[in-house]
C-alpha cells in the first residue's frame, strides 16, 4: 500500500523554503508520492456572466512539471503524481517531453495522471477546443505511450501531425504510467481502454459504489478486472480521528485501493507548519516509516 500528500498549494503559500521543506518532510514521514493539482489560470469572479468553478485567480497553482522538478532535486526516494493535468488543453509532444525530462532527471519517479477539465476559460486561453476534450484526450493517451516508447513516430489524425520525428531522451519508465481521473460513464469506459489506474473523486468506497460497478462492466468488455488498475482515493484529513480514517482506508482496500493521498486542506490552516504537523501526526497515526518510500513503482 502507498499512502501519499496532496501538495496543499492553495494554502500553502509560495515560499520556496518551505515547499522544500514540505517535500522533504513527507519523505522523511515514509510518505511514498506527493500529489498536485493542475490549472493554468484562474478567471475573475467578477467578469461579464459570472462565474461558478471552485478556484479563481485568487488562488495558486504551481505549474505541476516545475514544482515537481523543484521537489525531485530536493528528495532521492519520494515520487509524484499529477492530480490531474488537464491533458487535452496542453500540446501532446510538449507534455511528452516534460514528463521524460522529468522522469529521467528524477529517476523514473513520475506518474502522469489526466483528466479533461471543467474550466472553458482555461481552454479559450491556450487555443483548445473544449468541446472535443474527450475524444482529443485518447488520442493524446496513445500517443504519449508511442513518443515515450519510439524513438521516431509518424502520426496524422485530428489532432497531431508529426512525421518521423521523436523526443529525445526517453524517460526511464517506458512508458510512464498514466492515471485518469473523473467519474462520468464515458470517463469510466475511457479508464478501462487505456489507463493504468483511476484517481476516482468519491470520499468513500461506499460513496463509489455505482462507479466501481459500471467500471467492472467495462473492464470486463476489455478483458480486464480492477486487479489490472491502480486506484488512488483522497484522504481528508478534516474527515476525522484514526478510527474513521482507517475503516475509510480498509473500505476501499477491499474495493481495490491501492495508492491513498492524504488531503490537509479545508482544516482552517493559515501557516505552511501546519499542514506538515498534520501530515506528522496522521503518520504516527498510520505508522508510515521512511522505508515505505521504497514501495513497488505503480
Amino acid at each position: 500500500m502507498q499512502i501519499g500528500v496532496v501538495f496543499p498549494q492553495t494554502e500553502f503559500g509560495n515560499d520556496p523554503g518551505a515547499i522544500r521543506d514540505y517535500a522533504q518532510t513527507a519523505e522523511a514521514l515514509g510518505y511514498t508520492h506527493v500529489l498536485a493539482y493542475d490549472h493554468v489560470l484562474g478567471a475573475n469572479p467578477e467578469r461579464p456572466g459570472g462565474w461558478h468553478g471552485p478556484y479563481t485567480y485568487r488562488h495558486p497553482f504551481h505549474e505541476p512539471f516545475v514544482l515537481f522538478s523543484f521537489m525531485a532535486a530536493a528528495t532521492t526516494r519520494l515520487r509524484f503524481a499529477t492530480g490531474v493535468l488537464i491533458l487535452p488543453q496542453r500540446q501532446t509532444a510538449l507534455v511528452a517531453k516534460q514528463a521524460a525530462t522529468l522522469d529521467v532527471l528524477s529517476g523514473g519517479r513520475l506518474r502522469l495522471g489526466v483528466g479533461i477539465g471543467w474550466n472553458p476559460v482555461e481552454y479559450e486561453a491556450l487555443g483548445e477546443n473544449f468541446h472535443t476534450r474527450g475524444r482529443r484526450c485518447e488520442a493524446q493517451i496513445r500517443l504519449l505511450r508511442r513518443l515515450w516508447t519510439e524513438p521516431l513516430v509518424t502520426v496524422h489524425d485530428e489532432w497531431h501531425h508529426i512525421s518521423d520525428a521523436g523526443i529525445n531522451p526517453l524517460p526511464v519508465q517506458r512508458p510512464i504510467p498514466i492515471w485518469l481521473g473523473g467519474h462520468a460513464d464515458a470517463v469510466l469506459e475511457r479508464i478501462a481502454r487505456l489507463g493504468d489506474g483511476w484517481m476516482p473523486n468519491y470520499r468513500t468506497a461506499q460513496e463509489a459504489a455505482d462507479a466501481l460497478a459500471r467500471l467492472d462492466v467495462y473492464l470486463a468488455q476489455n478483458g480486464r478486472s480492477r486487479r489490472d488498475l491502480g486506484i488512488e482515493p483522497r484522504l481528508h484529513y478534516k474527515d476525522g480521528v484514526e478510527e474513521r480514517q482507517r475503516r475509510i482506508m480498509a473500505d476501499w482496500v477491499a474495493a481495490g485501493a491501492t495508492h491513498f493521498s492524504v488531503n490537509t486542506m479545508g482544516c482552517g490552516f493559515v501557516r505552511p507548519e501546519q499542514h506538515l504537523q498534520a501530515l506528522e501526526r496522521f503518520a504516527q497515526a498510520m505508522q508510515l516509516s521512511a522505508g515505505a518510500s521504497d514501495a513497488s513503482r505503480v
